[in-house]
């Protein structure tokens, strides 16, 4: 199994901490999760980039100058979705390519030497999802060494098991049951990291109340994903079924509309008050060709909403055509979609 040189990972962990506000600050706990679900605040996922096959054939490649632009856009966080099984062995020890695995150390850095929370995931593991009995070794075995090298780390780098659990862990049953064993995995390197713990069946929010987590791990973020009603936030994404019929359908953000919004955050949020577990919205975002006042109505009122029940979020995402609020070719912001989500100082 791979790991830093002991020098080389004293180094890097000391150039995150000397910059990390968080750590200096004596009267933020990062042991509390009720804490660090605050500081990660309003975020963005960093999509498209690195749980690709291979970085760059979605057309995001990593800049260093995209985490200053967020940071200096006023959002806390940043989830970085991760293809880990394009870079790790298929057989056993599963060995995680190094120099992969140093293509995080310095995303890492990147995020939280400028004070922002990250969220590194596993995602788009589709064989896992496909045939989970075969790939569980594999899964827990690329976790183990996530969770070994980054041990150290400040409770600002969160572990978050996989995106959306679908195919045949999709049902409740078989997702409570590989979460533990994840769980398992994670705690034996990391007694009190922050993990961060989705709904079965796609991050559903009305699933979240199927949910079994460990009533004695407290270090434990929910989060859930939203896109509802699908025929608007996906209108003419190709991979949408029937997605060019609903062209031109149009959220005008009326009372009903955000009554919906509310009411189906009020099922997350309730089971959150109830289960003393702090919620997080990890992804939510409309696809380009929706008309582009109802995309800021929308978005607008999602994230208001999740503000409004106590939740943390990070939008789906920085910089890709498909949802990205962040043109790389004219370096430009969409303007409206970032005051939807970062409204502007009075």
């Amino acid at each position: 199994m791979f790991s830093p040189s002991k020098s080389v990972a004293v180094i890097l962990l000391a150039i995150i901490l000397s910059g990390c506000a968080f750590c200096a600050e004596a009267n933020v706990n990062l042991n509390d999760p009720c804490v660090v679900n605050k500081l990660i605040g309003r975020g963005v996922n960093i999509g498209n980039a690195l749980e690709a096959p291979k970085e760059g054939d979605w057309d995001v490649t990593l800049q260093e100058e995209y985490f200053q632009l967020i940071k200096d856009a006023g959002f806390n966080s940043i989830r970085l979705p991760v293809r880990w099984d394009s870079h790790a062995m298929e057989k056993a020890p599963y060995t995680i390519d190094p120099n992969f695995f140093a293509r995080i150390d310095w995303a890492i850095k990147n995020a939280l030497s400028r004070n922002l929370v990250l969220i590194v995931n596993m995602h788009n593991y589709y064989d896992f999802f496909t045939d989970p009995n075969n790939h569980k070794e594999r899964y827990l075995a690329i976790w183990q060494q996530i969770a070994e090298r980054y041990k150290d780390y400040p409770n600002t780098l969160l572990f978050e098991a996989i995106n959306e659990p679908q195919g045949n862990l999709q049902s409740v049953p078989a997702w409570n049951a590989m979460l533990k064993e994840w769980l398992a995995v994670i705690r034996k390197s990391n007694p009190n990291r922050m993990v961060v713990i989705g709904s079965a069946n796609f991050n559903g929010f009305y699933e979240i109340k199927g949910l079994d987590l460990p009533k004695d791990d407290r270090n434990i973020i929910v989060t859930f994903h939203y896109y509802l009603p699908n025929k608007f936030t996906h209108q003419g994404a190709p991979w949408a079924p029937d997605a060019n019929k609903t062209l031109g359908m149009k959220w005008n953000g009326t009372d009903q509309e955000k009554r919906t919004i509310a009411r189906d955050f009020k099922v997350a949020a309730n089971w959150g008050q109830e289960n003393g577990r702090p919620i997080y919205l990890g992804e939510f975002g409309t696809y380009y060709k929706a008309d582009p006042n109802s995309r800021f109505q929308w978005t607008k009122a999602v994230a208001d909403e999740a503000i409004n029940q106590g939740f943390s979020f990070t939008y789906w995402e920085f910089c890709h055509t498909n949802f990205g609020i962040y043109d790389p070719k004219t370096k430009t912001w969409n303007k409206q979609l970032l005051e939807a989500l970062i409204p502007p100082k009075q």
